[in-house]
């Protein structure tokens, strides 16, 4: 469909249109649409407006980037890795290209179907619709087509545009914010002069009335409020708000419900009033963010629509999607009855077992756990399938030997597989002897003799050593002294039982390589095998077996045991032991399944005339939910015997290549004769002895079976060779078997493949789908199209199941998507599910329900936040025909009175940053404000995420260093190996990266051993990521040491930092803890000479601070540096904004900086110092990894107010004090060391998931962690606040906190004024340098600092607040 599309939109720049965005757009889609059905046209309109492929095209452009572009070109081509920019030049470049290494190809390129994979490849970097691509692109397919090229097209734009690309697929919350204690800054913002509440425009009243300026304020906030009363509500109230809320949604009319349910969810607060007597009592789907949803719809309509032309419509479809038809994760058990197996025990007829209860009730008395009951039934049986003279032999029935000699209740049985060549006897081969003494002991005395004859031959071989000859004779001699040696061993021996049905059984099992333990018949890993783990596994296995049994006596009763375990085995075809085959294939139980595709329309119209042809003219009336196709070059054995065995087995359909003779009458015989005759026919083609016949020159009509019919033309048959190289991928006499859909092969040359391989996949099928998909079509669709249907089925997916509350029914005679939804309509999910509902309901057609799953016995307001979701089904465009400036959330008629903060609500992977915005976004207040609050955030980095684990030890390698990076940049950003789940995280942008361990010690003692999801072979050496979307990129990477005994501590260190630098690390939020900090950082820098870096959390500076913080590093001679991590998604998330930032305080301090600082000191933003911090820095902490101060006890007025000295604090805390969170100083190398961080963590989810837990986020849980993560106690005098410390001790302090009072409940900028005197100070001189900031930026004078970000690509995102009434909030562009 690509290729399809690059041809037809070669006109759309051509093409008579008034060229403007629309237009073009237009034109775009109708070259689209010959490829494409309605549907599939609609989602690639939402596919587009959400954006979705511009972070491939960036990708691509930053590959491209990567390969340095020749200067001066629109377009440029790459053959292994030489460029140009000239067609003329590309013939020089191909005759060295298969002297240089092919380039790496990615899985999202585009490679032009008909090209060669065995030529050079060409590379070409264009900008699709532009005259001069199209020019090459057709010199290139050209070449491609005459097989002297692979061609591959990337996206290219030679001079991209700068202009920001606005995205939707986010939430935006307004949340309401607790004025407990005021944190709001008093310094004036201008207003943006846009502003209009129910249809007046107060800005423009105001310039026309400028002496009416106050009572046009009244008037406004007289009609905001007028309509948006946030009246508290009593707790009776809110008990059934949930129900209430339900009833009001389901009592509108169902074409108006979801709208219902919007305004209600996302405006919560000020519709809580809203009340109804009418109750609907009815766990939540996660939430999927429209990124992954487009992918679900896509494929899901793909299938549809596949099914939907097969005949297969309405409700008969559904219930088939609806189907469970994942792959069975069954074990499956080979059949031990065969007499090949020697049993050298028999738990029911051995007199040793006599004192044992023979009752199958005993299963169910009750003994203590673990222990194995003892019953005089063969309920588990212990195979040993070996070859004699494998150096693990011995170990194996050694621990078969300890089985049997302590009473275990297991059966057990060996196979010795020798080497059956008569030629060979027991004095040439060790296997031979050992296998011939067995059985003449055997005879001679029992099994359970010989078995011990057995083990005293391997008693005789030293361990390292290889069973011999010798060993066997020496001990034949030493026990049976008057028998012949020659008779037992040698050429005329007469016991040789069981040598070749040992053999046969061995290779007719399949069960792999020797040695193989069977248990039940079920074969146990490889890993497993080790002596020690094989006894724990069996023992396992008895305990797991038994309880199936005691299950099946108390339901089912003794009788049916009995049954189960006499007949069971070899009863495949019985509902009793289906899972119990003649042979085990790997090929066909592996997990990792290939189906074939038949839904596309590539080769659809191909393959339905190839077997509906077949079809037709079958005359078997029976509806077979299993369909075989074989493939293969009949004219060899290999090909014959793969079908002959297919026949054997009663194959239904056949599907093959072919070519000479036999193939050729097997084609002819399918299009002429019944089935039955093409059966009996193709029987008698497939033996050896007829293709012998027909090269000794007979006459094949001999061999003809029914009436014979002129064939039609052989060159049909040609086209099988094409499906088999191009659909099936495989060369020239490779065989296959496709059955439903799935392919199993090419298989290898010799391997085998026989009636008992096809019994078993036959089996797996039925189980898993095909009687379920039989059911569901035999009744509703003809017998043709179900044959055909069936090949699909194992793509399909379940989606959406049940019934539902709001109906929204589907338009008649079409394919519609079968949607439920389950939510409780007053939480943050509803808010999010309505609008995303609504934008499908415009985009697809669905027959659509929704459960409330609504909470009773509410004591809390459920929703304290306003919500809007950006999403649209389209783009759209302005009235003159260009595109709108982008999709925004929109807060309009919002209530005056509260104080709210902005929190985005966006997919994992991204991270956002505020851009533009002069308002506080952390407190904003509509009140003092006259216009629009308007917000612009950017997409800064996609996330890229990674779980790593040691493969020697199965654990995470902490601390551990991965580097992210381009071949021309290899280091970009670099992260550490958390011991939580092995977690790392890189920030990154669309495009192309290179995963390497960081040079040095994580290098010199580690390599990659493997890795999983990423765009690179498992065993390449290199690790390649291509983020080229907008969902989360998780991968996984296994490494092994080099070297051995390195520590993990020791091991990953860095050289000490040799500059003498006060690293402070500090968070903030809202302009006035901004304010704080920034006069913070003046008291530090006034107080020390030795060179500072501060270290800020990114994720809630506003763009003022990080725009101001450059020009202020520059005047004072600081250095800083900003960081941030993403929550981890597997860490317990928090969902007020405070909590999130005193997480960030506590949670990651071991991975939010480089390695190479040692030491770093955390200062609240509200503290101000006295002292010099160095002194800090270099405090002894005694080993601990922080300091923390302990909080003051000599304000005694606040000792009801100590929540430390009573309870669970003071007994947790066992006379140890609690510590304070405004200032700490960390040993980061001790911390990582200690592995502190993953401990914190660790605690941290235990303890987060209860509500009432962890209240006092960023100290609470050091304190609780003091037994496990010491705290060194810093001198009292470290820091002083007025709350809890006395007047007294303030000439001391070094350091002054404004901590919340909660008996006063002071406002911070109050207290600040009246408690420290030099703050006033401080801020002026702050004020006056943002003055002059603010003059210079004007004047256009300042310039961008060391360390600024700049961004690289085109994405951001925008956020408006329309003031007087609201908000408005824009999308993050890219």
């Amino acid at each position: 469909k690509f290729w399809n599309f690059v041809e037809a939109s070669e006109n759309i720049k051509t093409a008579e249109h008034d060229g403007s965005d629309y237009s073009s757009y237009q034109e775009m889609l109708k070259a689209a649409s010959q490829t494409l059905s309605p549907l599939q046209q609609n989602l690639l309109k939402f596919s587009l407006s959400l954006r979705s492929y511009s972070a491939t095209v960036q990708a691509f452009q930053q590959i491209a980037a990567d390969e340095s572009p020749p200067k001066g070109c629109t377009l440029f081509f790459v053959v292994h890795g030489e460029k140009t920019c000239e067609f003329d030049s590309l013939g020089k470049l191909l005759q060295g290209a298969s002297d240089r290494p092919k380039p790496f190809l990615f899985k999202g390129d585009h490679k032009y179907p008909a090209s060669n994979p065995e030529s050079p490849v060409v590379i070409l970097y264009a900008e699709i619709g532009s005259e001069e691509f199209y020019t090459q692109h057709r010199r290139l397919v050209s070449k491609a087509e005459a097989g002297e090229i692979t061609y591959v097209l990337r996206h290219y734009i030679a001079n991209p545009s700068q202009e920001k690309v606005y995205l939707s697929g986010y939430g935006v919350e307004l949340a309401i914010k607790s004025t407990e204690y005021k944190a709001k800054d008093d310094t004036q913002v201008k207003d943006d002069p846009i502003d209009e509440v129910q249809g007046f425009l107060f800005g423009k009243l105001r310039q026309l009335y400028p002496d009416l300026s106050e009572e046009l304020k009244e008037l406004r906030k007289h009609l905001v409020e007028s309509t948006n009363e946030m009246a508290p509500l009593k707790v009776w109230q809110l008990q059934d708000l949930s129900f209430q809320t339900a009833a009001r949604i389901l009592t509108a009319p169902p074409v108006d419900a979801l709208m219902v349910m919007k305004d209600l969810s996302q405006n919560f607060p000020t519709k809580a009033s809203v009340k109804t007597q009418y109750l609907f009592p009815f766990s939540l789907f996660p939430f999927p963010f429209p990124s992954s949803l487009i992918d679900i719809l896509r494929n899901e309509a793909r299938v549809m629509e596949g099914l939907h032309s097969l005949g297969i419509e309405g409700l008969s479809l559904h219930n088939v999607l609806k189907l469970n038809i994942q792959p069975s994760d069954s074990d499956y058990a080979v059949d031990i009855r065969s007499p090949a197996i020697s049993w050298i025990n028999n738990l029911e007829v051995d007199s040793r077992y006599n004192s044992w209860p023979s009752s199958v009730q005993e299963l169910l008395r009750p003994t203590f756990p673990g222990v194995i009951r003892q019953i005089r039934k063969n309920f588990h049986n212990f195979v040993l399938i070996v070859d004699p003279t494998h150096e693990t032999t011995a170990e194996l029935l050694n621990v078969a030997e300890m089985f049997f000699s302590n009473h275990i209740p297991l059966r057990i049985g060996i196979v010795f597989v020798v080497n059956d060549s008569e030629d060979v006897d027991g004095l040439q081969d060790p296997g031979v002897a050992l296998l011939r003494t067995y059985n003449y002991v055997a005879q001679e005395m029992d099994n359970n003799y010989a078995f011990q004859t057995v083990m005293s031959i391997y008693n005789k071989v030293k361990t390292g050593d290889q069973l011999k000859v010798e060993h066997v004779v020496s001990v034949l001699e030493k026990q049976y002294p008057y028998v012949e040696v020659n008779s037992v061993l040698g050429i005329d021996s007469a016991y040789d039982q069981n040598r070749k049905a040992a053999r046969a059984y061995y290779e007719q099992t399949g069960v792999g390589p020797l040695p193989v333990v069977l248990f039940n018949g079920m074969p146990f890993q490889k890993d497993q095998l080790d002596p020690d783990d094989l006894e724990t596994v069996t023992m396992h296995k008895i305990l797991e077996t038994t309880s199936i049994f005691q299950r099946a006596v108390y339901l089912v009763g003794a009788e049916v045991i009995c049954g189960l375990r006499e007949t069971g085995f070899g009863k495949t075809d019985s509902q009793i032991s289906p899972n119990v085959v003649p042979r085990i294939n790997s090929r066909i139980l592996r997990s990792d399944r290939e189906y074939l595709d038949l839904t596309g329309m590539t080769f659809l119209p191909f393959t339905l005339k190839l077997f509906f042809f077949f079809l037709i003219i079958t005359d078997d009336s029976f509806v077979r939910p299993v369909t075989f196709w074989i493939v293969g070059d009949f004219d060899k054995p290999s090909g014959r015997q793969l079908l002959y065995d297919a026949i054997k087995h009663q194959v239904g359909n056949v599907f093959y290549k072919i070519n000479t003779i036999v193939a050729k009458a097997i084609w002819a015989a399918l299009q002429t004769q019944t089935s039955n005759n093409a059966k009996n026919f193709i029987t008698k083609m497939a033996k050896e002895e007829t293709v012998k016949a027909l090269e000794a020159g007979a006459d094949i009509l001999e061999f003809a079976v029914g009436e014979a019919f002129e064939s039609p033309k052989v060159d049909f048959v040609l086209s099988h060779a094409v499906y088999c190289r191009d659909v099936l991928k495989l060369k020239k006499g490779q065989r296959a078997v496709i059955s439903n859909g799935r392919i199993i092969g090419p298989l290898e040359d010799g391997e085998m493949f026989n009636q008992d391989d096809f019994h078993l996949l036959e089996n797996i099928i039925l189980k898993t789908s095909g009687q379920k998909i039989k059911s569901q079509i035999h009744n509703s669709v003809g017998y043709n199209a179900f044959q055909v249907f069936i090949h699909m089925f194992g793509t399909l997916k379940l989606y959406f199941l049940l019934f539902s509350a709001v109906k929204l029914r589907p338009k008649e005679g079409e394919t519609y998507f079968d949607v439920v939804a389950i939510v409780d309509p007053v939480t943050r999910d509803a808010q999010r599910l309505a609008p995303l509902l609504l934008v499908l309901n415009q985009l697809i057609n669905m027959n659509l329900r929704v459960f409330m799953n609504c909470q009773s016995k509410l004591s809390d307001m459920p929703l304290k936040s306003f919500y809007r979701y950006v999403l649209e089904p389209e783009i759209s465009f302005t009235a003159e025909n260009n595109f709108a400036p982008g999709p925004i959330a929109k807060f309009l008629d919002m209530p005056q009175s509260p104080l709210f903060t902005l929190n985005l609500n966006t997919p994992e992977s991204w991270m956002v940053e505020s851009v533009r915005t002069p308002y506080d976004l952390d407190n904003i207040y509509l009140e003092e404000v006259d216009s629009v609050v308007a917000a612009e955030y950017e997409l800064e980095y996609l996330l890229l995420e990674g779980h790593c684990y040691d493969i020697t030890t199965g654990q995470p390698p902490r601390g551990l260093q991965f580097t992210l990076g381009t071949s021309a940049s290899p280091v970009i950003v670099d992260t550490i190996v958390m011991a939580n789940l092995g977690y790392f995280q890189l920030k990154a942008n669309p495009g192309a990266w290179t995963l390497r361990l960081r040079k040095g010690r994580s290098e010199d003692i580690y390599r990659i051993y493997s890795h999983d999801g990423t765009d690179s072979p498992p065993e390449a050496s290199e690790v390649i990521v291509v983020l080229n979307n907008f969902k989360s990129k998780i991968i996984k990477v296994k490494v092994s040491l080099k070297t051995r005994g390195v520590g993990f501590s020791e091991g990953f260190s860095l050289p000490q930092d040799k500059d003498d630098v006060l690293n402070i690390f500090s968070v903030a939020s809202g302009h006035l803890y901004e304010r704080f900090l920034r006069i913070m950082m003046l008291s530090v820098l006034k107080h020390t000479k030795t060179p500072l870096k501060f270290w800020f959390l990114k994720n809630y500076l506003s763009p003022t601070f990080k725009e101001f913080i450059p020009y202020m590093a520059k005047k004072y001679n600081f250095q800083y540096e900003l960081v941030q991590y993403k929550w981890p998604r597997w860490l317990h998330q928090q969902t007020e904004k405070q909590r999130i930032i005193w997480g960030y305080k506590i949670l990651f301090l071991d991975v939010l900086f480089p390695l190479a600082v040692d030491k770093i000191l955390f200062v609240d933003a509200d503290q101000i110092v006295r002292t010099d911090l160095k002194e800090l820095r270099d405090f002894n902490l005694d080993g601990a990894p922080y300091g923390y101060t302990p909080f003051c006890d000599s304000r005694r007025e606040m000792d009801g107010y100590r929540f430390w000295k009573s309870g669970y604090w003071a007994s947790h805390l066992a006379g140890r004090k609690y510590h304070i969170s405004a200032l700490y100083v960390v040993d980061l190398k001790k911390f990582r060391k200690i592995a502190a961080g993953d401990r914190l963590r660790g605690q941290y989810q235990g303890l987060s998931q209860d509500p009432n837990s962890l209240s006092n986020l960023d100290q609470d849980l050091p304190n609780n962690m003091i037994h496990q993560v010491p705290i060194k106690s810093l001198p009292q005098e470290w820091l002083w606040c007025e709350t809890w410390c006395d007047d007294s001790s303030k000439k001391r302090a070094k350091t002054i906190d404004l901590c919340n009072n909660p008996m006063t409940k002071e406002p911070k900028l109050q207290a600040a004024m009246r408690i420290v005197p030099e703050w006033q100070d401080y801020d002026q001189e702050i004020k006056l340098l943002q003055s002059h900031f603010q003059k210079e930026k004007e004047m256009g004078t300042p310039a961008k600092m060391p360390g600024q970000h700049t961004h690289g690509n085109c994405f951001c995102a925008s956020v408006i607040f329309s003031v007087p009434v609201g908000l408005v909030l824009c999308p993050p562009s890219l």
